[in-house]
Formats: C-alpha cells, structure tokens, sequence
C-alpha cells in the first residue's frame, strides 16, 4: 500500500521555497553551492551514524524510502476479517479456520490464528504477541529517533558552515570586490542547515512515527481479535469490542 504524503509535502515544500525566491528577484542557483551543501548533508549524516550503531545507519535507508512511500491500511479493515473468523470458529471449531486463514492478508494476524489452531496457550499466546509488539515499538522509535537526530544536527553544522565561510571572508579583506560574494555563500551554509532539518530530516522523523503508530493500532486490534477467536466469543460482541479500540484519527485514515 503506497501513501506519498511525506513525498508530496517535501516536493511541494522545496517548491515554495525555490518560488518565492524567485518572487524575492534571487536565483536559486546561487543556492546550490557544493561546498555548503557537502559540508551540512554530508557531515549531518556521518555524526548522526556516529550516535547510532552500523545497523541504525543500514535500517536508515530503508526508513527514508519507507517513509516517503508507504502507507498502512486502517485498523478497522481487520474487523470484518476477524469477526468472518470468529463466526466460522464458533460454528465448526478453531481447526476449521486452518483454509480461512490463507486469505487474510495481515501476517500478524495469520501468525496469531495459526497458533490458536494449533492449540497455544491462551495467556502464553496473548504473551507471545504482545512482546512483538513491544519489539515492533522499540524499532520505530529507533527509526523515527535517527531523523530526529538529523533535524537537530543539521542547523548546528550549517552555523559551523557559516562560520567557516566568515572566516574565509575575514582573509580577503583586502578584496573588497569578493566580499559580497563570500559573505553570502557563507549564509548558504546556515541555509541549508536550517531548510534540510525543517524540510527533510524533521518530517521523516514524524512520518516514521506515525507510520509505527498506526501499524501498532492494527497489531492491538489483531491480537484482542485473536483472543475473542480463540475464547469462542460473540462475533457481534467481537465486532463491537474491536471497533471500540480504534481511535476516531486511526479510523479516519485512508490509504492514497
């Protein structure tokens, strides 16, 4: 399932950038210096690796892509599917979901049923799901924590930038007629620095968020599902409980 938000927010964000630059009589080719450029993406990257581990730095390429593509189906899409399976369970018994099963299309909820048929422990099941959960929440924070890292990062090392720039400028003081330009290629630093924290890394973070947020509400909702399966519970009573622990914002979503 694809959602573009993050893609279509940061294109259309860099546009009204570039635009109103334009409006203002400047070029935004003036804005695309190599060296404050390199300097502010190239060192935000390495110090946030530096904060992380090898393997923080490898999920982070995945994240970026996941964060600008993917989407989550609403929770509410697995009710229908759950409470399909608690009416067969109640009728004809937990072996009989073992066909139903193949067509449901979430794995967490597959792997949830799979073990009810084959018998696992009520609480030991309850346990075993609630602990990928966990490990599911610790990931996306983890995720989402390394662009933020970035966002705070990134405005710091464009005033490095800045100031690097100054400096030069102070050496060619005898040069009146390179002033203006080394002056303003130095703010070009503190620029980027800013617009990559509050246009990049900043959004992603809060995407990858999100994004966990509500694929953690379908994780909830599977295992409360599986549970009422295995109890033999009321598929009217398993529809309404279920539909009680979507949040109204979780509902609302539509995949684009």
């Amino acid at each position: 399932m694809k959602d573009r938000a993050s893609m279509l927010g940061i294109g259309l964000a860099f546009i009204i950038i570039v635009v109103s630059n334009i409006l203002e009589g400047g070029n935004p080719t003036s804005l695309l210096l190599l060296p404050p450029m390199l300097l502010v993406f190239g060192t935000t990257i390495m110090v946030t690796v530096a904060g992380g581990t090898m393997a923080d730095a490898k999920d982070a390429v995945k994240n970026f892509k996941r964060a600008l593509t993917d989407g989550v189906a609403p929770a509410e899409d697995l009710v229908p599917e759950v409470v399909s399976l608690a009416e067969k369970a109640r009728r004809e018994g937990l072996l009989a979901l073992e066909d139903s099963v193949r067509d449901v299309d979430d794995p967490f909820l597959v792997k949830g049923v799979t073990m009810a048929i084959d018998g696992t422990d009520p609480e030991e099941l309850r346990d075993i799901m609630e602990s990928e959960l966990r490990a599911k929440r610790k990931d996306d924070k983890q995720a989402a924590k390394f662009f933020n890292d970035a966002g705070a990062y990134a405005p710091t090392i464009g005033i490095i930038g800045t100031v690097m720039g100054l400096v030069h400028v102070l050496e060619n003081l005898a040069a009146p007629e390179e002033l203006g330009h080394l002056i303003a290629a130095a703010f070009v630093a503190t620029l980027w620095g800013v617009t990559s924290a509050n246009v990049i890394w900043l959004p992603i973070g809060s995407r990858l968020k999100r994004i966990g947020e509500l694929e953690c509400a379908r994780m909830e909702l599977a295992i409360e599902g599986v549970a009422a399966i295995q109890a033999g519970s009321n598929p009217r009573l398993v529809a309404e409980k279920l539909r009680s622990l979507i949040p109204t914002a979780t509902a609302d979503v539509e995949a684009a």
